[in-house]
C-alpha cells in the first residue's frame, strides 16, 4: 500500500498541469501590493502559489503553496455561511442584502430604504455580517469565527498579530462604514466590537492549500473533504457560493463570471479562493493587486485554468452521463443497476427505460441503487411518482438500496 501511495504521489498530472499554468504567469509583474495596511506593504512581492483540492480529498499544489499570508476578504463568504447556519437566511437578510454593489469594496454601499449594505462581501456588509455572530464577548464571537474557518480549512488557523495591529491602526474608513450601518439600525454590536472581530478575522493566516480545502468544503456541500467532518449544512454552503458568483470579485464580478465562470472570493492579501461546485476548490496567492483589489497573477491562473480545462460552471458537456450501469430483462423482470449522482436528468433517463419496460409487458422492475452516491430530492420524488403510476398498471417497482 505504501508503494502504491508513493507511486501515486510521483505521478500527479493535476499537479503538473497546475505547475505549468503557474510557470506561464510567473513573469507577470503587473499590479502593486496593498499599501493602506502597512504590514501588507512589506510582503515579498514574488510569492506565487496555487493549490487544488478535490471533493475526494486529493491535494495538488504548485509554487509557494505553503507560504503563509493573511486571509483578508476571502474570509467573508465563510462568515456569511456561519451567520446563515446560526440565524437563517431571512434574519441575515434583514441586516445585509444580496445585490452586487458595482462599486469598490470599501465604498459606502447602503440601501437608501433599508440602510442595509448591498451584500456581505463588501466591507460594510462584512462588518455587519461579522456583528451577527453570537457570543457574550468580543473574544467569544471571534473564537466562533476562528473555529469555524479552521474547521473549513481542516487545521487550526491563528491571527497574525502584527497585521491585526496594522489593520486596527489604519481602519478608520471601516469604522466609518460601521457607524453608518449602526445609524441605520442594521449593526447588531457596537462599532468597536464589530470592527475588532472583523479586523481579527481578516488577519487569520492561511496558505493556498488552506484556501483550496475551504473552497472544496463549499464544493462538497459543507463537508470538509480532508477531515470528512460536516462543517455546515448544504444550504449555507450553496448560499455562500451564490453570493461569491455575483459579488466575490468586487466591482469586477460580472466580467469575472463571464470570462472565468467560477464562484470566487479575493482578498487584498493576495489570495483568491475559487470553487467548481461538487468538484473542487482552488486557492491561489500572489500579492500584487489590480485596480479592483484582486491578485493579478492569481486571477490570471484561474482564467487560464478555466479556459484550458473547460472549468466554467456553465460549460455544456458533450453528452449527459448515464446513471445506468446495466439494464437487462429476463422473463418478465427488468433489472437495472444505477450509479453516481441521481439528479433530474438521471431520473428522466431511468423513467424512460422503466416506461419502455412496462410497455413491453414486464411486470416487475428491480433497481439496484446501492451505487448511487447522491440522490437529489427532485429525482427521488420523480421516481416515487413513476413507481405509483406503474403500480396502478400492475407493475411492481422494487429498490435495492436507499435513496433517502
Amino acid at each position: 500500500m505504501t508503494d502504491e501511495r508513493d507511486a501515486r504521489a510521483e505521478v500527479d498530472p493535476i499537479r503538473d498541469a497546475l505547475a505549468a499554468v503557474v510557470d506561464r504567469h510567473r513573469s507577470n509583474h503587473a499590479g502593486a501590493v496593498a499599501t493602506y495596511i502597512p504590514e501588507l506593504a512589506d510582503v515579498d512581492t514574488d510569492g506565487f502559489g496555487a493549490s487544488v483540492v478535490s471533493v475526494h480529498g486529493r491535494v495538488h499544489s504548485a509554487g509557494d503553496a505553503d507560504r503563509p499570508f493573511t486571509i483578508q476578504s476571502v474570509s467573508k463568504p465563510f462568515v456569511y455561511a456561519l451567520t446563515i447556519s446560526d440565524l437563517g437566511l431571512d434574519e441575515v437578510h434583514r441586516h445585509v442584502g444580496f445585490e452586487p454593489s458595482g462599486e469598490p469594496f470599501n465604498a459606502i454601499s447602503l440601501d437608501p430604504d433599508t440602510g442595509r449594505p448591498d451584500n456581505p462581501l463588501i466591507n460594510a456588509g462584512a462588518i455587519v455580517t461579522s456583528a451577527l455572530i453570537d457570543g457574550p464577548t468580543v473574544r467569544d464571537r471571534f473564537e466562533r469565527v476562528r473555529s469555524f474557518l479552521s474547521a473549513c480549512a481542516g487545521r487550526e488557523l491563528h491571527v497574525d498579530d502584527d497585521v491585526f495591529e496594522s489593520e486596527t491602526a489604519t481602519g478608520d474608513r471601516n469604522r466609518a462604514l460601521a457607524y453608518l450601518a449602526n445609524s441605520s439600525g442594521v449593526l447588531r454590536q457596537s462599532v468597536g466590537d464589530a470592527t475588532e472581530v472583523y479586523f481579527r478575522q481578516c488577519s487569520l493566516v492561511v496558505t493556498t492549500e488552506d484556501l483550496a480545502v475551504m473552497g472544496a468544503t463549499l464544493a462538497n456541500g459543507g463537508v470538509n473533504p480532508l477531515t470528512k467532518r460536516r462543517v455546515m449544512s448544504e444550504r449555507p454552503a450553496m448560499l455562500a457560493l451564490s453570493i461569491m458568483a455575483t459579488c466575490g470579485m468586487y466591482d469586477h464580478s460580472g466580467e469575472w463570471m463571464a470570462r472565468v465562470g467560477l464562484p470566487a472570493k479575493s482578498g487584498v492579501g493576495g489570495g483568491i479562493v475559487a470553487v467548481q461546485p461538487a468538484q473542487f476548490g482552488v486557492g491561489v496567492y500572489s500579492p500584487r493587486l489590480d485596480s479592483w483589489g484582486n491578485s493579478v497573477r492569481g486571477a490570471a491562473v484561474l482564467q487560464t485554468l478555466s479556459e484550458d480545462f473547460d472549468l466554467h460552471v456553465f460549460d455544456h458537456p458533450d453528452e449527459s452521463r448515464s446513471p445506468v450501469v446495466s439494464w437487462t430483462t429476463e422473463d418478465d423482470v427488468t433489472s437495472g443497476v444505477l450509479r453516481g449522482e441521481f439528479d433530474l436528468i438521471s431520473a428522466e433517463t431511468v423513467i424512460d427505460r422503466m416506461l419502455a419496460a412496462a410497455a413491453d409487458g414486464n411486470r416487475r422492475i428491480e433497481l439496484d441503487v446501492t451505487g448511487v452516491t447522491r440522490a437529489r430530492t427532485v429525482a427521488t420524488e420523480l421516481l416515487r411518482v413513476i413507481g405509483r403510476h406503474l403500480a396502478d398498471r400492475g407493475v411492481d417497482v422494487v429498490l435495492d438500496g436507499d435513496l433517502g
